[in-house]
């Protein structure tokens, strides 16, 4: 699965929540003010389509796109990498920055306790 980009990740992001859409459906959910011009997010999509993220359906010259790619298989392709490039593949130097960075509250601790523990 090749890397995305941060632009092409914010648009698979709003993909994956849409299912099917056009570009003018992504382009709606954009934050940005002013948004983007279609001509930019459509070479963004082709991109994403061109790397096996996206597949479509042409009706004449319009496209419906679709994830090809589930949103769970990149985050756990993406969960692994920063596993490796930031955490020596560690798990626990994973938990040990969160805890040790205030990232989990005491409820979030003893609910990993738990999962632990069930193993």
């Amino acid at each position: 699965m090749e890397e995305l980009t941060r632009t092409e990740e914010r648009i698979m992001q709003i993909i994956w929540d849409l299912g099917r859409c056009f570009v003018k459906d992504v382009i709606d959910r954009m934050d940005d003010d002013p948004k983007p011009p279609y001509n930019t997010i459509s070479s963004v999509v082709r991109i994403l389509e061109k790397k096996g993220y996206v597949g479509f359906k042409a009706y004449g010259k319009t496209y419906e796109y679709f994830p090809i790619v589930a949103k769970e298989d990149y985050g756990k392709q993406t969960f692994r990498k920063v596993l490796a490039n930031y955490f020596d593949n560690s798990p626990a130097s994973l938990l040990s920055f969160m805890v040790n960075d205030k990232t989990l509250d005491a409820t979030e601790i003893e609910r990993l306790r738990q999962l632990i523990n069930n193993q």
